[in-house]
C-alpha cells in the first residue's frame, strides 16, 4: 500500500491553524497539506493549496476527506477556547471531546498514522503550583475548556497505550501572533493590546495589572508543534501532553515593553470574568521534559517578540 503523504489541518482558520498550514505547506508541498474548517480560510491559505469545509463532528465527512486525500497526519486544532466555552458549556464539551474521539478512532482503525492534538495550561487549576509548574502535578481545572483538555490528555495517553496510536500533544501557554485576531481566549489580551497600540488607542485590559501568565510567540509555537510531530517516536516519551513555554509576563510588564517603542501608549485595568479563569492558571511553566526528550528550544524573548509584533502590525495598519 502506498504511504500516506497527506496532512490534514482541522480548524485551519483559527489563530494557530492559519500559520501552521502555511509553514507545513512550505515544508511538505502545497498540495500535500489540506486545510479544513467550518468557516472559510484566509486568502493566503485558499490560494496556496486545497481547502475543504469540514465540521469535525461530521464523522462521515471526516473519514471521506482522510481517504480522499490519502491523509497520514492530522493536526486537530478545532476547539472552543476558554472564555467562549464558559458561555457555551455543552457545545464546547461536545466539540472538544467528540472531535478528538473521531480522530483517535480513525487512527486506531489504521486510517491515520499520526495525530497532533493541542492541550493547554488550562488543564491546571487553583491548587497547581503557580510558579515553574511541573510537567506532572496537581491538575484540578475549574473551567469547561480546562476540564475538556484534561480529559483529552487522558484519552490520548489511553489510545497510545491501549491501541498504539501515535498521538502527540503540547500544553500551549498563551499564544501571541500578528496574523489573526483574538479568538476568545483568556490570554488574548496580549494580542489585542498590540492592535490598540499601533492604532494609537489606549488599551483597557480585562485582567488585573499583576496577573502573570506564561506565553509563547506564534513562530515558536509553530516550531514546537511541527518539532514534536517530526521527532522520532521513541523520543516522545509523554503521550498525554508536554509543557512548553517561551516566557512569562504581567500586563504591566508587556505595556512597559510596548512603551519603549510607542511612548504615548497607555493602559488601564478593568478585570472581568476572565480574571477568575486566569487566577487558576500558572504564572510560569517548567518545560524541561520537552527540552530533554525531543529538543524543544524557544527562540523569542519578551523583548524580541514585542519588537517583531509591532514591526509587523505597524506595516499592516499604516
Amino acid at each position: 500500500m502506498a504511504s500516506k503523504t497527506g496532512i490534514l489541518v482541522i480548524g485551519a482558520s483559527g489563530q494557530i491553524g492559519t500559520e501552521l498550514v502555511m509553514e507545513l505547506r512550505s515544508r511538505y508541498g502545497n498540495s500535500n497539506v489540506v486545510a479544513s474548517d467550518l468557516k472559510t480560510a484566509s486568502k493566503e491559505v485558499l490560494e496556496s493549496g486545497p481547502f475543504e469545509q469540514l465540521d469535525v463532528m461530521d464523522r462521515d465527512r471526516l473519514h471521506q476527506l482522510v481517504v480522499q486525500y490519502n491523509i497520514g497526519e492530522v493536526y486537530l486544532l478545532a476547539a472552543l477556547l476558554s472564555a467562549t466555552a464558559e458561555q457555551k458549556v455543552m457545545p464546547a464539551w461536545n466539540l472538544n471531546m467528540y472531535g478528538l474521539f473521531y480522530v483517535l478512532e480513525l487512527a486506531k482503525e489504521g486510517f491515520i498514522d499520526k495525530v497532533y492534538w493541542p492541550s493547554s495550561i488550562a488543564v491546571f487549576g487553583p491548587n497547581t503550583p503557580k510558579q515553574n509548574t511541573p510537567q506532572s502535578t496537581i491538575m484540578e481545572p475549574s473551567t469547561v475548556y480546562g476540564i475538556s483538555k484534561l480529559a483529552g490528555e487522558r484519552w490520548c495517553e489511553y489510545y497510545h497505550n491501549r491501541y498504539g496510536v501515535d498521538v502527540r500533544s503540547l500544553r500551549y501557554p498563551g499564544l501571541i501572533g500578528y496574523k489573526s485576531n483574538p479568538g476568545g481566549g483568556t490570554t488574548d489580551y496580549a494580542v489585542d493590546i498590540f492592535h490598540k497600540a499601533v492604532s494609537g488607542q489606549p488599551f483597557e485590559c480585562f485582567l488585573s495589572e499583576n496577573t502573570r501568565l506564561p506565553m509563547m510567540y506564534m513562530p515558536d509555537a509553530i516550531r514546537a508543534t511541527i518539532g514534536i510531530m517530526e521527532a522520532p517516536s521513541d523520543k516522545v516519551k509523554i503521550r498525554s501532553s508536554y509543557n512548553v513555554s517561551g516566557f512569562d509576563f504581567t500586563p504591566t510588564e508587556l505595556a512597559e515593553e510596548i512603551q519603549k517603542h510607542i511612548s504615548d501608549f497607555s493602559i488601564s485595568y478593568k478585570p472581568d470574568f476572565r480574571q477568575a479563569i486566569a487566577d487558576g492558571w500558572p504564572g510560569s511553566i517548567d518545560d524541561s521534559s520537552a527540552r530533554a526528550d525531543w529538543g524543544w528550544q524557544n527562540e523569542y524573548s519578551l523583548e524580541a517578540m514585542t519588537a517583531d509584533m509591532l514591526s509587523h502590525l505597524g506595516q499592516t495598519v499604516h
